[in-house]
């Protein structure tokens, strides 16, 4: 059975380039994202994980960690960060998981049982492994992300989807299509009127199911 939303992700024991961790201490208590990528020194994933690290102080404001795949070793990761920092121009200060036993891209349903790699493979090979988790401090899934190896994942609508999640999971609202940081947020159907009255004070109801209020402080 694949790895879905709310499911509880596996602890795991890898191996990175900041040494061993489990997958649940690394969590602990915050947000974290993990993002998978099929090889090492691939020019798109370069520019993702360049991304990532030029988004250092966001994730640190959210207290948020992120943790990179990659089903390459150790070494290759460390030889990779040098291009990756020098297309960004900012530290990759993140771990990086050496996924070469493929485990984690098992685990995490982004690749079948049977897969293995060959001799002599190319990032075709774990083509799948091109996927965005949300995990809360829960350790539950909160949201996946999956794209093709030709388009570059945008971080940007990361980093908005992690304000939606955790403006919902604190304050019991919905966000609408394009919502950002500010805007209004939508009383869910659960909520009656004179309950969504007493906790959000004025509200702009749409239709009787769409209802708009301002994000409580």
């Amino acid at each position: 059975m694949g790895l879905r939303i709310n499911d509880t992700i596996p602890n795991l024991d890898v191996v990175t380039d900041h040494g061993a961790l489990s997958l649940h201490d690394f969590v602990g208590d915050s947000w974290a994202i993990l993002f998978s990528h099929p090889k090492d020194f691939t020019p798109v994933c370069t520019t993702e994980f360049g991304a990532v690290a030029q988004l250092s102080a966001e994730w640190e404001a959210r207290g948020t960690k992120v943790i990179g795949v990659s089903v390459d070793g150790v070494e290759e990761h460390k030889k990779w960060k040098t291009d990756i920092e020098s297309v960004a121009g900012a530290k990759a200060g993140f771990p990086i998981i050496a996924d070469d036993s493929l485990a984690v891209s098992k685990a995490f349903d982004m690749l079948p049982a049977e897969a293995y790699l060959p001799d002599g493979r190319t990032p075709a090979h774990s083509a799948t492994v091109r996927s965005v988790f949300i995990i809360g401090p829960d350790k539950q899934v909160k949201l996946i992300m999956t794209y093709p190896m030709t388009v570059g994942r945008n971080f940007a609508e990361v980093l908005r989807a992690l304000d939606a999640l955790q403006t919902t999971a604190k304050h019991g609202v919905a966000t609408p299509a394009n919502w950002v940081t500010g805007e209004d947020v939508i009383i869910p159907p659960t909520v009656d009127n004179d309950a969504a009255k007493e906790k959000f004070g004025d509200f702009d109801a749409k239709l009787p199911y769409l209802r708009y209020t301002k994000l409580p402080s």
